[in-house]
């Protein structure tokens, strides 16, 4: 068993507004419990409204580092995604959001966070250090990215070309890539 560390938190000392926008933002206990519960009610929701059915979860690792990539038609996709995984892994699941969509009005980014736990990046300006925030916190070990590769929505259906971040979070690790 391995012992208690006593350590501040990635992102003590921030505001409010520099925590949403921070990719080493934490999850404290309100964010939990209010991803908690709007899992378990789009969960339901799906359930009774659309009969969703989950095929396949048996092929989803047992405990986290993963990232899911999914083709991205929808803003709700990562709702649905995300409502559709164990709740176990509710804390640790990290929708990456597009920050110039989600982060730039106070209301959707507080949606962002503290229902969803959505992380930003910045389309225009994703430097290098932005992904290797993300690659750090995944290698880490506890956290799970929902994850569009191509980078935006496609409105047919079609899949487009990958955008380069998914190769770079994940080159030279063994971190599970689970299509969906």
């Amino acid at each position: 068993m391995e012992e208690w560390r006593f350590e501040p938190a990635h992102d003590f000392g921030l505001s409010a507004k520099q925590r949403r926008l921070s990719l080493r933002r934490e999850v404290g206990l309100e964010s939990a419990i209010s991803c908690f519960l709007w899992r378990s009610i789009t969960r339901v929701y799906l359930a009774i409204a659309h009969r969703l059915k989950i095929r396949g979860r048996e092929n989803l690792p047992a405990r986290a580092p993963f990232i899911l990539v999914a083709n991205h038609a929808s803003h709700l996709d990562a709702i649905i995604l995300g409502g559709i995984l164990p709740l176990r892994f509710v804390g640790a699941v990290f929708p990456i959001a597009a920050g110039d969509t989600f982060f730039t009005k106070r209301a959707s980014s507080i949606f962002a966070t503290a229902f969803m736990n959505a992380l930003p990046i910045w389309r225009k300006n994703c430097g290098a250090h932005s992904l290797e925030d993300l690659r750090e916190r995944l290698l880490q070990g506890a956290c799970i990215y929902i994850l569009f590769p191509e980078g935006t929505r496609s409105r047919t259906g079609e899949m487009a070309p990958f955008r380069p971040g998914l190769g770079r979070l994940v080159a030279g690790t063994n971190i599970p890539i689970v299509p969906c």
